[in-house]
């Protein structure tokens, strides 16, 4: 994960960098790559994430890192009212949404994501490879709604995917008081099957 967000800091337009982070979980993706990154001061970013321990645990490791650019907010990161103000976004992360969340909610997630993009943004996103795996379908709803696939972790690699997506369009304005999903959680979409070995 860290090595796809410093590839997508590496790319970016020299000046200000957004990026924001739904369910940040306690930020390491984005706090760890960015840390010691060349860009780090010119990158802003907000961290969404409901959990409140999260959140603590979030802001004191930008505090220890000296990221005073990144800002994590308790809120719920499935309503587009959390990122007024912080879109359109150069990175996106989607980690540890898409196992938790039905295959039309990660559709329509994707579909609009363009309202937190900017043209060129890229969007990292993972998802557990258990069965039925559906990073093709993925891959494919990224493609259908402006994205064009610039990295996917091979099949090979059997626990989780990882891809990298970039917005080719114009920025959507967000549209506020929308759900982008509902979070189910793995266990509810298994529906009690045993975890694959």
């Amino acid at each position: 994960m860290q090595q796809r967000i410093r590839e997508a800091l590496d790319t970016a337009s020299p000046g200000p960098v957004r990026a924001v982070s739904l369910c940040a979980g306690q930020g390491r993706d984005l706090i760890g790559a960015v840390a010691r990154h060349p860009r780090r001061a010119d990158v802003t970013a907000r961290l969404v994430e409901l959990n409140e321990a999260n959140v603590r645990a979030a802001r004191a490791a930008a505090r220890r890192a000296g990221l005073t650019g990144v800002e994590v907010v308790a809120g719920d990161a499935s309503h587009t009212d959390a990122y007024t103000g912080a879109v359109p976004a150069d990175l996106v992360l989607v980690c540890g949404v898409f196992g938790n969340i039905t295959d039309a909610d990660i559709e329509r997630t994707i579909s609009m994501l363009p309202q937190l993009c900017a043209r060129g943004a890229h969007v990292v996103w993972t998802r557990n490879r258990r069965p039925p795996d559906i990073t093709g379908d993925i891959c494919r709803w990224f493609e259908k709604h402006g994205f064009e696939r610039r990295w996917l972790s091979p099949p090979e690699e059997k626990a989780f995917g990882v891809g990298v997506h970039r917005y080719l369009g114009d920025p959507v304005p967000l549209e506020r008081g929308v759900r982008l999903f509902t979070f189910v959680g793995y266990d509810i979409l298994r529906k009690g099957a045993p975890w694959p070995t």
